[in-house]
């Protein structure tokens, strides 16, 4: 197959923004104004943007006429180099020095008569010129898993990928190289070995683990050495795919010697202190009481860290560095009614791209320069709404029928809400969670008078081994009761109006969404499911061909033992009220014929429902134009059926 860079199209631009960091705005004392559709259509400006080493320069995704970009900008002189995606997914970006950055990029590829999802990494100079391949163009599915960036200012990285589709031959297990990302040649400091899928590297760039598994994904082992010298050993075995393995999660300098990230006595997962050779846990270092930790911000040397990212109400990071949370604290004086979070740091940490924003203001990107002080911003995340404050948002937690109780994230049209009409919109995953974030659906049916809540139903992550585990068996049954559960909650508090309810979702909330229409009809008036799953049989299917199909499988059944019992598909003749079906021809997530099928059945048996195709839409609307055909579709049908 071509290479990457070929798929890859090139443009260059100037343009920059500067001003000073004043906050988002207050909450207003009335509804906010009435925005068009578009507004909330608008594609975010600037996405997951990273400093350079030296902090000159940042990367990122950026939108351009709604389309998404890969950008380099320089601080210096304001020029953005401009990289167009194409036909390719940008998945992840990563700066190696100061003059290269590693992107990682998939597509799908025809290969022996289907469609795989080819992985590949790919190396951008900043100064412009020709992309380098890493790795055969000619390999494997998954090419692009970097293991390790030097941390001397050299151009290299450790990468491990698969250069062989077939099982038989040895480059099907990936195997590790050493290469130079400005030449994209490299040694092979790690040959593959049979059921060893993930390799892990220490701070030097030392392969220290690898995570092996059967090839139906069932018996997992963790290998581990102390050094490069050593042989490999065994430390830990999972003999099922359910049982958990003690993997740890940040090498210490120290021989033996690691951080891990594990569950405490009740369940929620905390940092512990680790004896590799033996597995036996130290000092608890870090814990967020009632919820799960997110992960650790390492430090430039790669066996240290400076923060831990946590998963309360609103995502965000304890800096455990005396020195970062004095930055924090100095940034944070500067900043008026705003939260501001640090997303990226230069190396020596005298700058940072700083967020200022929150669950109702979509905000913006600044630069923090610490020699002054000072706040640069880089631009508004929404042209329209630029820093004000639109619906207010809040955690709520109710009780469900069983008396468990579920946190959901509470969006309003405006603080004194009563007796409005109510979308009750579930997240994907479902092992996912929504929190006080920027959400663009939401805050739209929000200004058009809809309340919108977001329970995080059982099954959910970030609150607990024990409350994610209630959710299996669950899929279309309790999870369900979940969902409806908070319109009684709501509607006791006078918020909402119990005859005037829809579900909208996406993924497993389109899912949930179908299962509403098909189950619950009496107590919701419509549902509408974008990229929804409505036959879990076919679905399982689709993911046979994959490795580790065996684990998934088991997985599934664990989650719905009675597959055909809990797939809307199967049920056509049940559904009671109207829907909207919205799908992505590139969806490579969720095949399109889940839509398509359940709406032919419907159809069939004269059933109330809308179907649109999107031909470039995608699982995750990185497209203006479809976000905006969505929304348009979405008033239209919510205003036919669960009116303001």
């Amino acid at each position: 197959m071509a290479g990457f860079r070929n798929w890859l199209l090139m443009a260059a631009l100037t343009s920059a923004g500067a001003g000073l960091a004043q906050g988002v705005a207050k909450p207003p004392a009335a509804s906010p104004p009435r925005y068009d559709t578009e507004v909330f259509a608008e594609v975010p400006a600037t996405q997951e943007p990273e400093l350079s080493p030296n902090g000159k320069m940042i990367a990122g995704k950026i939108a351009v006429n709604g389309n998404q970009y890969f950008s380099i900008l320089s601080l210096d002189t304001g020029k953005r180099r401009l990289i167009g995606a194409g036909e390719v997914d940008l998945n992840w970006w990563q700066w190696v020095n100061d003059d290269w950055l590693v992107i990682g990029v998939g597509r799908l590829v025809p290969v022996e008569g289907d469609d795989w999802y080819i992985r590949r990494a790919v190396s951008v100079p900043v100064a412009g010129g020709k992309l380098v391949d890493l790795g055969a163009r000619e390999g494997g599915q998954n090419a692009d898993d970097v293991l390790w960036f030097a941390n001397d200012g050299s151009p290299r990285i450790l990468m491990a990928s698969q250069s062989s589709i077939y099982r038989n031959e040895t480059g099907f297990w990936p195997h590790v190289r050493e290469i130079d990302v400005s030449t994209g040649k490299g040694k092979v400091v790690q040959v593959g070995r049979d059921g060893v899928w993930n390799w892990y590297a220490d701070g030097s760039g030392t392969v220290r683990m690898g995570i092996g598994t059967s090839d139906d994904g069932r018996n997992r082992r963790v290998l581990y050495r102390n050094s490069a010298r050593d042989g490999y050993q065994v430390i830990d075995r999972a003999r099922t795919h359910f049982e958990g393995l003690t993997v740890p999660t940040l090498f210490l300098r120290e021989p033996g010697k690691a951080l891990t990230i594990a569950d405490d006595e009740d369940g929620y997962s905390a940092l512990y202190e680790l004896d590799v050779r033996t597995l036996e846990r130290g000092k608890q270092l870090f814990a967020t009481k009632g919820y799960d930790i997110g992960g650790l911000r390492r430090d430039a040397t790669g066996y240290g860290y400076v923060g831990i990212s946590v998963l309360q109400e609103q995502p965000g990071v304890v800096w455990t560095d005396p020195e970062m949370a004095a930055m924090q604290k100095a940034i944070a004086d500067q900043i008026k009614n705003g939260s501001p979070r640090i997303v990226s740091l230069s190396r020596d940490h005298q700058k940072a791209i700083v967020h200022v924003g929150g669950a109702d203001a979509p905000g913006a990107y600044f630069v923090y320069d610490r020699a002054d002080a000072s706040l640069t911003m880089l631009g508004a995340n929404n042209s329209t709404i630029g820093m004000k404050r639109l619906h207010p948002v809040r955690t709520i937690r109710y009780k469900a029928r069983d008396g468990l109780e579920i946190a959901a994230v509470l969006t309003l049209p405006r603080a004194d809400t009563t007796n409005a009409p109510l979308i009750v919109m579930p997240h994907g995953g479902p092992f996912a969670r929504d929190s006080e974030e920027w959400d663009w659906w939401t805050q739209f049916l929000a200004n058009r008078g809809y309340v919108v809540v977001q329970p995080n139903y059982r099954g959910s992550s970030g609150y607990g081994t024990p409350f994610t585990e209630k959710g299996a068996g669950q899929w279309g049954l309790a999870m369900q009761d979940d969902l409806n559960d908070v319109v009684t909650a709501l509607t006791a508090q006078g918020i909402a109006d119990p005859k005037r309810v829809c579900m909208v979702g996406a993924s497993y909330g389109g899912y949930a969404a179908m299962r509403a229409a098909q189950r619950d009809g009496g107590l919701y008036r419509c549902a509408v499911s974008y990229a929804g799953v409505s036959d879990l049989n076919r679905m399982q299917r689709h993911d046979s061909s994959f490795l580790g199909a065996g684990a998934r499988k088991d997985w599934l059944k664990m989650q719905a033992p009675d597959l055909k019992g809990v797939s809307p598909i199967n049920f056509a003749k049940d559904f009671s009220i109207p829907m909207l079906i919205v799908h992505g021809k590139k969806d490579r997530v969720v095949p399109i014929a889940q839509s398509r099928e359940l709406v032919e059945d419907l159809r069939a048996t004269g059933k109330n429902v809308t179907y649109i195709e999107q031909p470039e839409a995608d699982h995750y609307f990185t497209r203006g134009e479809d976000r905006l055909q969505f929304l348009k579709a979405l008033e239209t049908f919510l205003a036919a059926h669960n009116p303001v």
